[in-house]
């Protein structure tokens, strides 16, 4: 392990976990942002990934959070990061609406 403190850990699961959250966030904020149902392509295709992505802003937290307990706690580990971000999208689609 590298003693430099900016350095992250970067495993393959934790750069997917991390994607993925930012890619759940995103699509939650332009929806809230925008209207979606301007266009009846971009309505049908928000309406079909509904349903993925509301499974993954539940799913992810679990993942890293089991993850990040693998990790022994790690400020340097990536799952931290992709938890608040969807800590910050869960409060954001649900509490302040």
């Amino acid at each position: 392990m590298s003693t430099d403190p900016n350095v992250f850990q970067k495993t393959n699961a934790g750069r997917i976990v991390l994607l993925l959250s930012i890619v759940v966030s995103v699509f939650w904020y332009i929806g809230r942002i925008t209207d979606i149902y301007r266009s009846a392509i971009v309505g049908a295709v928000f309406e079909i990934l509904w349903l993925p992505m509301i499974g993954m802003l539940f799913l992810l937290p679990v993942i890293a959070v089991f993850s990040l307990i693998k990790e022994k706690f790690s400020f340097r580990s990536l799952h931290l990061y992709s938890i608040l971000i969807l800590a910050l999208t869960l409060l954001s689609a649900f509490v302040f609406k």
